[in-house]
């Protein structure tokens, strides 16, 4: 167990010391313009990173508010199984996602797409549609960053080999943005 506790905050120090962080901030203030702008921002992810977009959503809309009047306008688009279930059988699951948007998503809203390997295709087709629509993507990524590193906007990507590594900076990168605008609120 030493040598996983060892290895693991090494990974997580890596992360924390490396370039990418510095995009930690242009996503906290491309949040903040959402905020301000009323625009939407939209979470979507699988499986680990599918809970993470669900709890970041919470945070968002009620934990950078909470002190401040209002929270963000957000929402997760894994939230909703039955709405998941419907287009992954009716249009197929790699569209779960993006036909979400489709109908949902306007320009100038922000999407934050979760995602370990960067190649799953919902995610994928995900930042396409945003990218269409004329919102502002992100993807936050681990592993070599896929086919997202170059679709996002604003690729977060950590390059390590370890899922449980990557959903971790996903929350990490995503509560650092949320304790930042809790303290750098909009004017109301």
């Amino acid at each position: 167990m030493n040598e996983i506790i060892v290895n693991y905050s090494k990974k997580i120090n890596e992360a924390f010391s490396s370039s990418t962080m510095s995009l930690v901030d242009k996503l906290a203030n491309e949040m903040k313009l959402a905020w301000e702008n009323k625009n939407t921002i939209y979470f979507c992810g699988n499986g680990g990173s599918a809970g993470n977009a669900n709890h970041l959503a919470n945070d968002f809309l009620y934990g950078a508010g909470v002190s401040n009047g209002i929270g963000l306008r957000v929402e997760s688009l894994s939230a909703n199984q039955s709405i998941i279930t419907c287009l992954g059988n009716d249009i197929g699951y790699e569209n779960i996602y993006s036909e979400q948007l489709r109908v949902k998503g306007n320009e100038g809203d922000l999407l934050i797409a979760l995602s370990g390997s960067g190649n799953s295709p919902n995610i994928v087709n995900a930042l396409k549609m945003g990218n269409q629509l004329g919102m502002k993507t992100v993807a936050i990524l681990g592993f070599s960053g896929g086919a997202c590193k170059n679709i996002a906007q604003i690729p977060i990507h950590f390059e390590f080999n370890d899922m449980q590594v990557s959903e971790d900076l996903q929350m990490m990168v995503g509560h650092m943005c949320m304790q930042w605008l809790f303290k750098n609120p909009i004017n109301k």
